[in-house]
């Protein structure tokens, strides 16, 4: 974090009273030292944030997660998901507007490790605070519904972590800003640029004694790089917490979405843009939850609604599609003994959800229910030496009203040697059912009309997954992460025709496997400089995997001195298959986008005085070597382009 100015909780009311209590402090220390005639300046210190990412994290349970907090996605200029997680090791997005993702596919996804290209449905979820949010109908995230502005921390969990998601592959979970001081703060940004794009945000946190409240609002809107390239959001979100006593709280945490985005069609063929595509969603969730010395847990209700239509596109009718999930997330870690901690919970999900073609209803009145209760034991002990072993195991159960019973259990083990040395190695199971999306393909696909019910005769999608990692840390603000994983996914479900059945239907076929390694580092010079480097080598068993390219390189770079902040961000990666990985037997990706280098700069100059605490005006370069390149073919990325914009904050 930055650190320019201590009155971030106070008053603008309380502020002049600051300033002159401050200036008088400073003349008497001038008055009592009668050294010199000239006043004594103090110099403030300021620290580089880290570029990138905020850290790799790694759970009792040997699993990897990366965290992106509000910093980085600010030094981003990230405007959305995929934009604040374009970097990030092991992560691969695609896009094609400024402002906007059209269908939470190719027009805007975000990819873990070579997962999460299916459609419908998807091998990852996203979530708000550990729950579940997205196109439950399509069974596959929207990245619109979720905004970056007003949240803490973006927090990728790599690979399947059974002791604390369930029901996928890999898992994205967005974590609201709190109101944790006392006192108010309030932030506020304007800014404008290229393609007539506008961003307006605000966000407001108050706590006074045992009441927080944090409320964030958001805009965003692009007229595009080209014809038809537009794009909008708008969004609310909000927290609310309350301390009944020292260990015990409720609270509350709550969104709106409201996004609508254009198809700009492949360039020098205008038959190819498919319309407009508009998101609307909310999301609901109220908790209860405590924290003593031994024992700590929550229990949260919630539901939520999402809702996309597709229209105005020439070759189809209109889509509407409109999905409800609710359940409960409890969850309780208690360390009965020295060392020992025992982790719970159970999860309870209802979706359901229904799309209509052209205004007329063709799916609808199917619902699914999941209960899943897990547990998890780690033990540390003292091997000598300084050195610490954690070895842990665990299961999480699945009871399905439509696919039965199931399990992924999961081992790993954790030596370090305080905060400088780790060593980790991780083994998980991740189980995956099919969703509404099977019943909705079922229902309209023509020629499984002959097995109107084959879907409900599928079995769960598995993934064995396989980790082994080290962090090195060698001194404060430097560490060396290094991973390397195996993945094998089994059991893929898909239609299929003869001869691989008897007739069209629902089947489980195909297994595919992607190894892999992530290397990061992160260096800092000094209070003025922060490096970052990151390298994604993956080899997937099948050649047309989308979004798996072979290398990905990021690298950035933050300086700060004075009132000056400067940060940089680079990406390389090779040549790449694209565009969705269909539900259909034998389907193959053909659509392919070469290598590219990427390089984006943002410059701020901090005015406290004039702007508040963290007020700055900034300008923002993307593709500053105005490079071309593109996520899906025929649909190149804009060229060079610039915001200008003012923060301002109390």
């Amino acid at each position: 974090m930055t650190f320019i100015h201590s009155m971030t909780h106070t008053t603008p009311f309380m502020r002049p009273h600051l300033i002159a209590m401050a200036a008088s402090l400073a003349c008497c220390n001038v008055a009592a030292a009668q050294t010199t005639d000239t006043p004594k300046t103090l110099q403030t210190v300021v620290i580089a944030g880290r570029p990138i990412i905020e850290d790799n994290r790694t759970d009792a349970f040997g699993s990897l997660s990366t965290e992106v907090t509000a910093s980085q996605i600010r030094d981003l200029n990230a405007l959305d998901l995929s934009s604040a997680l374009r970097r990030t090791p092991g992560v691969t997005v695609s896009r094609f507007n400024p402002v906007g993702s059209f269908g939470g596919d190719e027009g805007g996804a975000v990819f873990v490790r070579g997962l999460g290209a299916s459609r419908p449905g998807s091998e990852i979820k996203t979530y708000i605070d550990g729950i579940p949010f997205y196109m439950g109908v399509w069974n596959h995230p929207l990245l619109d519904l979720i905004p970056v502005n007003g949240i803490d921390r973006i927090t990728v969990h790599k690979g399947p972590q059974p002791q604390s998601f369930g029901n996928t592959f890999a898992a994205i979970d967005v974590t609201p800003l709190r109101a944790a001081r006392e006192g108010l703060s309030a932030d506020g940004r304007l800014s404008v640029g290229s393609f007539s794009t506008v961003v307006e945000q605000a966000s407001l946190q108050v706590r006074q004694g045992d009441l927080g409240v944090a409320l964030a609002q958001g805009m965003a809107r692009s007229d595009g790089a080209r014809a038809d390239g537009d794009g909008k959001l708008s969004n609310v979100l909000g927290r609310v917490d309350y301390r009944l006593t020292p260990q015990w709280s409720v609270g509350m945490t709550f969104l709106f979405a409201d996004n609508k985005v254009s198809d700009p069609g492949e360039v020098g063929n205008p038959a190819t843009k498919t319309g407009k595509f508009d998101t609307r969603g909310g999301f609901a969730a109220v908790s209860v939850s405590h924290e003593h010395e031994r024992a700590r847990g929550s229990l949260r209700i919630y539901d939520n609604s999402a809702r996309s239509n597709w229209h105005d596109n020439p070759a189809q009718a209109d889509i509407l599609s409109k999905s409800r999930l609710s359940g409960l997330r409890w969850t309780e870690t208690i360390q009965p003994w020295t060392d020992g901690e025992i982790a719970a919970g159970l999860d309870v999900d209802r979706m359901s959800g229904s799309a209509a073609f052209g205004g007329f209803t063709a799916f609808d009145g199917v619902s699914l229910r999941l209960t899943s209760p897990h547990v998890a034991l780690s033990q540390a002990v003292d091997i000598g030496g300084g050195w610490k072993a954690t070895p842990s195991a665990g299961v999480r159960l699945y009871d399905h009203n439509v696919y039965g019973r199931s399990s992924a259990p999961h081992a790993g083990l954790v030596v370090d040697r305080g905060d400088s040395l780790s060593l980790r190695v991780n083994a998980a199971r991740g189980v995956n059912h099919p969703g509404l999306d099977a019943a909705l393909l079922n229902a309209i696909v023509q020629p499984l009309a002959g097995a109107p019910t084959s879907w409900r005769d599928l079995q769960p999608e598995r993934m064995d997954h396989v980790e082994a990692g080290v962090r090195w840390s060698p001194q404060p603000g430097s560490s060396l992460d290094v991973a390397v994983f195996n993945d094998e996914l089994k059991n893929r479900y898909v239609f299929a025709f003869p001869p691989a059945v008897t007739q069209p239907s629902f089947t489980n076929l195909g297994d595919y496997r992607v190894q892999g390694a992530e290397v990061s580092v992160q260096q800092a010079i000094g209070n003025a400089w922060s490096l970052f480097g990151g390298l994604t080598l993956l080899d997937p068993s099948r050649s047309d995997l989308p979004y798996a390219p072979k290398r990905a390189l990021s690298l950035g770079v933050n300086w700060q001195q004075g009132l000056w902040r400067v940060s940089a961000d680079a990406q390389g990666q090779s040549e790449m298959f694209t565009l969705s990985r269909t539900r259909a037997d034998g389907a193959t990706n053909t659509g392919r986008v070469g290598g590219f280098a990427v390089v984006n700069l943002r410059a701020a100059y901090a005015l406290p005085q004039l702007l508040g605490p963290r007020g700055e005006v900034f300008l923002a370069l993307e593709n500053l070597a105005d490079r071309h390149y593109a996520y899906r073919p025929g649909y190149p990325m804009p060229g060079r382009s610039a915001q200008v914009g003012v923060n301002v904050s109390l």
